[in-house]
């Protein structure tokens, strides 16, 4: 980020499209850049360090899906996907490479912005708060470090992107406890979020993989049904 303007890296592939949401997004106060294909684009976020990328899953080169997946091998930049409408496999598949949110064509600006604000109002270096770097915060074999965004279980160390993240923060602050759905949607994904509340069951299922000794039986992450979810003190 330079100074107060959010840089965002816009990738499509389509030209009128792109010059279009630049327009728009200019307004309200983004400074935009554009890539036309997935290897440009991965360029460009090792060249600009944007802070946000707003991918389309069908570009010429490399899919937005890879795209993800190689940015999410070397950066944290918040990620939101742009599938076409109905895709919802392609939406699903980018969340569990590490995108942040998805949208689907076609959208409204207003929608658009207020998902990229939810975003990049949860990311580290937009939140710009600073706490204790010996803060740790511990449920059996898993321990989560706030200020250094880190994680590990049974002392071994464990990469989760911010979504997955802030879900565990958020769950192990309230261990033995219901979350509400509601409650876990707003504090993570924001007051404003309008996507589908499938996203929160996504990232839950990703998150489970990564922490549970058996996924399909999870123990630590719980599911209360009708309600939300649970993390056991006993996990």
């Amino acid at each position: 980020m330079n100074g107060s303007l959010v840089d965002v890296l816009v990738v499509d592939d389509e030209p009128s499209f792109l010059d279009a949401l630049r327009s728009g997004l200019e307004r309200e106060g983004f400074r935009v850049h554009t890539a036309a294909d997935g290897v440009e684009a991965l360029d460009k976020v090792a060249e600009l360090e944007p802070d946000l990328v707003l991918l389309d899953v069908m570009l010429p080169r490399m899919s937005g899906i890879d795209v993800c997946r190689r940015i999410r091998q070397v950066s944290q930049v918040p990620i939101i996907m742009v599938t076409a409408k109905g895709e919802e496999i392609d939406a699903v598949v980018g969340l569990e490479v590490g995108a942040d949110d998805y949208v689907a064509k076609p959208y409204r600006l207003r929608e658009l912005v207020a998902r990229i604000r939810a975003v990049l109002r949860r990311a580290p270096v937009a939140a710009g708060v600073m706490v204790d770097d010996d803060e740790v915060m511990t449920v059996g074999e898993v321990a989560l470090y706030p200020q250094r965004h880190e994680v590990t279980v049974g002392g071994e160390a464990l990469h989760l992107p911010l979504k997955e993240f802030e879900l565990l923060e958020l769950l192990l602050e309230n261990s033995g406890r219901v979350v509400t759905r509601e409650r876990l949607i707003d504090e993570v994904w924001g007051h404003d979020y309008v996507g589908d509340t499938k996203t929160l069951d996504v990232h839950v299922k990703r998150l489970r993989a990564k922490i549970e000794p058996d996924p399909s039986l999870p123990v630590r992450i719980t599911t209360v049904r009708g309600v939300g979810y649970r993390y056991e003190r006993g996990g």
